[in-house]
């Protein structure tokens, strides 16, 4: 199936691991020029070696997407570089884990920092380019703490949720202008961030980090936790022709084990 992704350049934040360089890669499978967006320099430099290495069309850009500024700038450089930003994945910032006991104003504050903010700073920064050329696609990687919540992703799941609604919001204010904006919840996925949920999981009940890992595996219908590249197939093809009238969805990749209608 052509995807029509073809030349098509694609900003991925926090493209430098996890399920963002695992839609660096997929998206590079399709033939898209890709630009990635991390804080770590070290893990960019890494990420460019891999992607590189595969043949893909790369450009690493080290910003704090955290400061309007940053994202304004990095904007700029793709632009430069690449050209008109045809697709933006947002993957980049995570809020931390912590369990309710230890909970102060401080960490609500930092969580939309660390996840809400710089998912609307990068937005806002392709946002006007995207209506000037007559279109383009925003997918947000959120997290199924928005819709579920989790005693110690309380205040991370609060930022999931404002994104979810945001999503939503933009996509119908700028759907006559061309662009279409989805959001994708993972549920658990074998990356980084799960293992930091795990150890903040084993702070607050006290249990061993594999029993934690083991039961939480163990209520899975499908019996197993997400691959990244497994969330990165769906996020391709909301960002493809193929997915032309998908706009404002909200999608859960869990595997079934929320089993809700919404």
């Amino acid at each position: 199936m052509d995807l029509g992704l073809q030349g098509t350049v694609v900003l991925i934040t926090g493209g430098s691991k996890g399920i963002g360089l695992a839609c660096a890669r997929q998206f590079s499978r399709e033939g898209a020029r890709i630009a990635i967006a991390s804080r770590d320099s070290e893990h960019l430099q890494q990420a460019t070696q891999a992607l590189q290495s595969a043949g893909a069309q790369v450009l690493a850009v080290r910003a704090d997407l955290g400061d309007p500024m940053q994202a304004s700038s990095l904007v700029r450089q793709v632009l430069d570089e690449f050209g008109p930003i045809g697709v933006l994945v947002n993957s980049a910032g995570a809020a931390r884990r912590t369990p309710p006991a230890e909970l102060t104003a401080q960490h609500w504050h930092a969580a939309m920092d660390a996840k809400f903010f710089p998912y609307i700073h990068a937005i806002d920064a392709v946002l006007p380019g995207m209506v000037q050329n007559g279109g383009g696609v925003i997918v947000n990687i959120v997290g199924t703490g928005g819709k579920m919540a989790s005693p110690v992703h309380l205040p991370g799941g609060a930022a999931n949720a404002a994104l979810m609604l945001a999503s939503a919001g933009l996509a119908n204010a700028y759907a006559a202008k061309g662009v279409r904006v989805n959001a994708v919840n993972p549920g658990i996925t074998a990356t980084s961030r799960m293992h930091e949920g795990l150890v903040a999981e084993a702070r607050s009940s006290g249990k061993a980090i594999e029993d934690i890992l083991s039961q939480r595996v163990g209520a899975l219908p499908m019996g197993r936790v997400a691959e990244p590249e497994e969330v990165a197939d769906v996020v391709v093809f909301l960002a493809s022709r193929r997915a032309a009238y998908v706009n404002g969805a909200v999608l859960t990749l869990d595997g079934g084990a929320t089993p809700i209608v919404v």
